[in-house]
């Protein structure tokens, strides 16, 4: 028997005894209920960070790794990449930006949303990422930005 003929017999077999099992997942609505209800703001309240540089500089690797594909460099989401995918990005430096509250930035990013905004509270990112990662928005992307709050 030769290799590919092994390889063949192997994925038939496979196929045999998957076959009566139909797999769902569940659709993302459900998956951004499920990650609204998982999330808990007290999660942050243990985080302690050796400085607010730190913080940043932590916040920024996980923006270039994470964010920026679709946010851009800059956080403006004008990117190539959302406009090949037809993805509406919001800039996180608009004037009118809504989360500029750092726990309504964080519940965003925990749990994602149906429009497409990744569910980070399940796709791996965990609690310190996700603070980092705001705090790097807020307080490096959108320093200069004049919200109306003071900011």
């Amino acid at each position: 028997m030769t290799m590919r003929t092994a390889s063949l017999t192997l994925l038939v077999l496979l196929a045999a005894a998957c076959g009566g099992h139909d797999f769902e997942p569940p659709d993302r609505s459900e998956r951004v209920q499920a990650a609204a209800e998982a999330y808990d703001s007290s999660m942050f309240d243990s985080l302690t960070w050796e400085s607010d540089e730190a913080r940043e500089l932590a916040g920024n690797t996980v923006y270039a790794e994470t964010c920026r594909r679709c946010h851009g460099p800059l956080g403006r989401g004008d990117t190539e990449y959302a406009r090949e995918r037809g993805l509406t990005v919001p800039s996180l430096v608009e004037r009118d930006w809504d989360l500029t509250d750092p726990e309504a930035l964080r519940r965003n990013i925990f749990v994602g949303h149906e429009d497409g905004m990744p569910i980070y509270g399940d796709a791996g990112l965990s609690v310190a990422d996700i603070d980092a990662v705001a705090s790097y928005i807020l307080e490096v992307l959108r320093p200069d930005v004049d919200d109306g709050q003071g900011r």
